[in-house]
């Protein structure tokens, strides 16, 4: 029996709630924080009992391994929501219990914050045992108002979808929502429903002064992986160089130059963040003015978002293979500052140098040209990060030293030139990317592991380069010697506040 592969995609919509939806979507984004924080402080609950127990048992003498196999387990899901179903109240019949107000919120909004709850865990316990490639997750952090992003997703039967969109094109149907007016049209979503697309779950989010629903699908993938067009196939190979002084530079002479939407803003922003500084701590002028500085954050975040967007779909569609260079965005980025012993030089201008990298978001745009020339028919191709790319003439190959200041390029060799610099070094990112195995996204993940290009000869996958503090057989994990984790007692009952 042959197993259908899936496609998840999402489908964001700006929402223009009523004074009630809004009401009601910060309500069960309170429901799901409380829910959240409920699960974090079982599950801490349950390692102060398990590590009591191993150290007990470890006092008496007994084997490391019996010791944590005997050990309470650390709850998930399915035990916690039993637990709770026994402690919940309800308001309705004057039963005392923790959430007495449970029935007001979706069901949906309880259980997917307690998934939620699983995976940060999970990915805190992989982390420390050496599992989890990429920077090391910490440990989960309880939620608090006014300081974590307000979210929650709800889930139906697809069976009998109750997650759809309404009449026309201007709104969808969410449970205990309502039908929710969106600002955009619906359309994309009705054709991928049209197409066999089946909606999994919806997200309500808020971001600066609106909120966002973003509804996730899963549609069948096709047999095959999608085909280049035939434009595609004509225009071959696009060489892009991303950076600060353009915003990406192509192989045939394009230049896209960088917008700076972070200095777009700087001047109402620095004017905003004075103000809530000078705002007392709890007030509500505080928070009156962190508002309007949430605010110019979000819009500048989604005018990046639109610009990013529209350049990576513009090349995914526009060529048959894609190649960028494979940046250590996290490097480029380090502080300049140093230590006491070694103070770092130049300090201010690397800050600036750093600001106007993240405001680029190369790291992102890398992002979603892996998704996106999978979904278009291209092909990604990746550039090794320590080519001389910049300095190498693109006609002859001879290098020559530039200084950052020089952005016209011309060789002494072979008196190519005059060119831009950047364009002279997508044309060599062109030459000299590899493509990306079909499927996989990336050529080397955090801990220098497959998949990706190999050294000739070599055909075994590369093993990932343990972390410090990796586990062997028989050791006690470092989750289970750690210490001075946030007590969970007020956590755990907390009101639900909206």
């Amino acid at each position: 029996m042959t197993t259908v592969e899936h496609d998840l995609r999402a489908y964001r919509f700006a929402l223009d709630l009523t004074p009630a939806q809004t009401s009601a979507a910060r309500e069960h984004a309170g429901a799901a924080r409380w829910a959240f924080n409920h699960a974090l402080a079982a599950k801490i609950a349950a390692l102060d009992a398990r590590q009591a127990a191993i150290a007990e048992a470890a006092a008496a003498g007994l084997d490391p391994n019996t010791a944590r196999a005997a050990a309470p387990k650390i709850p998930t899901k399915p035990a916690i929501q039993k637990a709770l179903n026994q402690v919940k109240g309800d308001d309705r019949t004057d039963t005392d219990g923790l959430c007495p107000w449970f029935w007001r919120v979706s069901t949906y909004a309880f259980q997917s914050a307690f998934a939620d709850a699983d995976t940060a865990w999970k990915n805190w316990l992989d982390s420390m045992t050496g599992k989890r490639a990429g920077r090391r997750a910490g440990r989960p952090r309880f939620k608090r108002k006014h300081r974590c992003r307000d979210s929650f997703r709800i889930h139906h039967d697809i069976t009998k979808p109750t997650i759809r969109p309404d009449e026309g094109y201007r709104r969808i149907i969410v449970p205990r929502l309502g039908s929710l007016r969106v600002h955009d049209s619906t359309k994309r979503l009705r054709r991928a429903l049209d197409r066999g697309a089946v909606i999994q779950s919806v997200t309500i989010s808020r971001g600066g002064h609106r909120w966002y629903a973003s509804v996730l699908v899963k549609t069948p993938a096709a047999a095959a992986s999608p085909v280049p067009t035939k434009r595609q196939q004509a225009t071959g190979t696009i060489g892009v160089d991303v950076g600060v002084h353009h915003l990406a530079a192509l192989s045939d002479g394009t230049i896209v130059d960088d917008p700076r939407h972070l200095n777009a803003v700087r001047a109402r922003l620095t004017k905003a963040q004075r103000a809530l500084s000078r705002a007392q701590k709890g007030s509500n002028r505080r928070r009156r003015a962190a508002a309007k500085v949430g605010r110019c954050h979000h819009e500048v975040a989604e005018r990046r978002a639109t610009t990013l967007h529209t350049l990576t779909k513009a090349l995914a569609t526009g060529w048959a293979t894609v190649a960028v260079e494979d940046l250590n965005v996290a490097g480029m980025t380090r502080s300049a500052r140093g230590t006491i012993e070694n103070p770092g030089v130049n300090v201010a201008a690397k800050s600036g140098l750093n600001r106007a990298i993240l405001d680029v978001s190369l790291g992102e745009l890398r992002r979603q040209l892996a998704y996106k020339t999978r979904w278009y028919g291209s092909t990604l191709a990746l550039c090794d990060r320590w080519a001389p790319t910049s300095q190498t003439c693109s006609a002859c190959g001879a290098r020559t030293k530039l200084r950052l200041s020089q952005r016209v390029f011309r060789c002494p060799v072979c008196d190519f030139g005059p060119i831009d610099r950047d364009v002279n070094a997508a044309v060599n990112i062109a030459a000299l990317a590899v493509a990306v195995a079909p499927g996989a996204g990336e050529t080397r993940n955090a801990r220098r592991a497959g998949p990706g290009p190999r050294p000739q000869g070599e055909t075994m996958p590369e093993p990932a380069v343990k972390r410090e503090g990796h586990t062997r057989s028989g050791e006690v994990t470092p989750v289970e010697q750690s210490t001075g984790h946030p007590k969970p007692t007020d956590q755990c009952a907390l009101p639900l506040v909206s």
